[in-house]
């Protein structure tokens, strides 16, 4: 196939997504003096970061409110210790935290303040101080349209409609991206074109096509196993957080949704309803853990007979049993009296001082938070007149590809931000995902130009005009696997689907050590074998494809890491079975405490994990002369734009 037409494009800096962390990458750049950068993005318009919330959905920082004590070092404490967490990115979160909160203020997301300019702040989960605020169930949405608001003002090159599908690594050291112009399918090479680079940030969010049962919303696929495959080491790939969230419109029910005491039931195959909690809890137990579930969104091994009891008998109506689970807000669980008088002590002075005793949940809602029955209304969905469908799904990543304190990968040039990025360890507080996305994106950013501006005497990378050997050998690999994957039938799509549910039953938030291997060695094989046995029967497939294989190679990382996670400590986020039998778990695996992380790598052949001590929180010299020194050699003064 002659290649000699293929195009070429040459880039210092591409940034690959289109959530908050990619646009506020791009934007970091041109604003540290960097023009020779652009954007490419699957789908403007789809993501993470634009299409998710919850009822009251959390950015976490420093806490700079009205009230209480805080510092730098505090909040790297804090998210150092949920384990696995590297010393030095929790302190590079926590620093940049309000630059990079008061950035988005500058832009206008309407975080709350009082009428003197104090930023109000509430406690999340694993939150010891009130670092925690919101600017209502959108803020992701908020602050990636205020982002690409400020991107496009500076005429950033955007390359909408284009999957990058590889990455060109020579000798350890990023040398470009494969895409596929999405627009182009059906013309000569399927649309494909290089991009040649000096770095990439990879900003693709979480892995959210591996599992069936998913939070993620569907235009939201991820592309972890592409970073992995090309060399880039994964940290923690086990830990996950799975948690009940709604599947006809997939949303969070955590929560106000919780709060408000909802009642559950369950529809087996014949229609008959059941409230199957209390058929295992006590009216009160049942009422307790179903108000938890507001404060305790996330499954957690440490709390099975706790709120997490909940997940487990979700899981058992619908995974084990077949059933379909519903939450309903026109009725007040069984057993509970008018005025919540039997609530727990906790529960009721919550619902007391919200003036929320007396009604159904959907009244409760409305008085606690109306956007949040608005939320669904506008997807179709009135809480006041049909049930809501719910299972346990996977919600967020909080492992993913091992990142240095620049948030720059084991490859060099390659940087990590946002949800792909492993910087989360087992445990996080309620929000630092998107202080994260911010911090990131600016560290790497920021590593980038000021490489660019100390190598400002020395002459610019200079790009053949011809496709070297590497290059060929890549796009031709390529093209024949399309050749071999193109049929009269297409099964892509069932392919991706059986995975998927394989997936979410035997390695979510209930993992079956037996099955998970199995099901390992059969993805191995077909890893293999992938584009001759997987058939799509138009170009048009060509994305889901490569989309396809990606999960893939993800799926067997991720098991790598949770296989090896089974026998050494479990993992705080799922619950580890040998066997099951009828919903009973044979043995279990606790999770246990102790700073270390799994670390994933590809050898060519196969993934293999280990275990690796954290490094501690940096002791700095906060001596301002030296800081200054230090600043000036590694900054220099010659950061600003044109």
């Amino acid at each position: 196939m002659d290649l000699t037409d293929i195009v070429i494009l040459t880039y210092d800096t591409i940034v690959v997504g289109s959530g908050c962390a990619a646009f506020n990458a791009a934007d970091w750049l041109y604003d540290l003096g960097q023009r020779d950068i652009a954007i490419v993005t699957e789908s403007i318009s789809s993501g993470t970061s634009r299409n998710t919330g919850s009822d009251k959905q959390t950015y976490y920082k420093l806490s700079i409110g009205a009230e209480g004590n805080d510092s730098v070092r505090e909040m790297a404490e804090t998210l150092y210790s949920g384990g696995g967490v590297d010393g030095g990115v929790a302190l590079a979160e926590a620093a940049c935290s309000v630059q990079s909160f008061m950035k988005l203020v500058n832009l206008g997301v309407q975080f709350p303040r009082d009428e003197f300019g104090q930023f109000a702040g509430y406690k999340t989960d694993h939150d010891p101080r009130q670092r925690a605020t919101s600017a209502g169930p959108l803020t992701s949405k908020y602050m990636t349209e205020a982002l690409e608001e400020s991107v496009r003002r500076k005429n950033i090159k955007i390359f909408d409609r284009t999957l990058a599908i590889k990455l060109i690594v020579e000798s350890g050291e990023i040398k470009g991206l494969l895409c596929i112009d999405i627009n182009r399918l059906d013309q000569k090479h399927y649309g494909l074109f290089l991009i040649r680079v000096n770095s990439v940030i990879w900003c693709t969010g979480g892995p959210s096509g591996c599992y069936y049962d998913s939070v993620y919303p569907g235009s939201q696929r991820g592309m972890s196993g592409c970073v992995l495959e090309a060399g880039a080491k994964g940290a923690n790939l086990q830990e996950w957080q799975y948690g009940l969230a709604s599947v006809k419109f997939r949303w969070n029910v955590s929560g106000t949704y919780q709060q408000v005491l909802p009642r559950y039931i369950s529809i087996d195959e014949n229609g008959v309803e059941r409230e199957f909690l209390l058929e295992e809890l006590s009216v009160e137990d049942m009422l307790e853990r179903i108000f938890l579930k507001g404060y305790q969104w996330p499954f957690d091994v440490t709390r099975l007979e706790g709120s997490s009891k909940i997940d487990m008998l979700v899981y058992k109506e619908t995974i084990l049993l077949g059933r379909r689970v519903y939450m309903d807000f026109r009725n007040n669980p069984s057993g509970l009296k008018s005025d919540c008088s039997n609530l727990f002590e906790e529960g009721y002075s919550y619902l007391e001082q919200s003036g929320a005793l007396s009604g159904t949940p959907v009244d409760r809602l409305e008085k606690m938070n109306p956007l949040a029955v608005n939320l669904y209304l506008d997807h179709g969905i009135d809480l006041h007149k049909e049930l809501l469908e719910i299972r346990v799904c996977a919600q967020h990543h909080n492992g993913g590809i091992l990142v240095d304190s620049n948030w720059q990968t084991s490859v060099k040039g390659l940087y990590t931000a946002g949800e792909v990025a492993g910087t989360f360890g087992k445990t996080r507080p309620g929000g630092s995902a998107l202080n994260s996305t911010q911090v990131g994106s600016m560290r790497a950013a920021e590593h980038i130009a000021y490489k660019r501006n100390r190598k400002k005497d020395q002459s610019e990378t200079v790009w053949s005009h011809e496709l070297n050997g590497y290059e060929i050998d890549v796009i031709q690999e390529v093209l024949h696997n399309v050749v071999n994957a193109l049929s009269d039938e297409s099964g892509i799509k069932a392919f991706r689907q059986n995975r998927q549910k394989k997936m979410s039953a035997v390695a979510a938030q209930i993992r079956n050590k037996k099955e998970m291997e199995s099901y390992l060695q059969k993805l191995y094989l077909e890893k293999e074998a992938y584009f001759q046995s997987v058939s799509i029967r138009t170009v048009y497939e060509i994305p889901m494809l490569y989309r396809t294989y990606d999960m893939v190679v993800t799926q067997i990382a991720l098991l790598d890491a949770m296989i090896l996670s089974a026998k050494e400590f479990g993992s705080r986020g799922s619950h580890y079975i040998t066997d099951q039998i009828d919903g009973e778990s044979s043995e279990t695996i606790s999770s246990v405490t102790g700073n270390q992380r799994i670390v994933t790598a590809w050898n060519g052949h196969r993934f293999t994990s280990a275990l690796e001590a954290v490094e501690g929180i940096p002791q700095t010299n906060g001596w301002f002369e030296n800081v200054w020194a230090e600043y000036r050699e590694r900054v220099t003064e010659e950061v600003s734009g044109e």
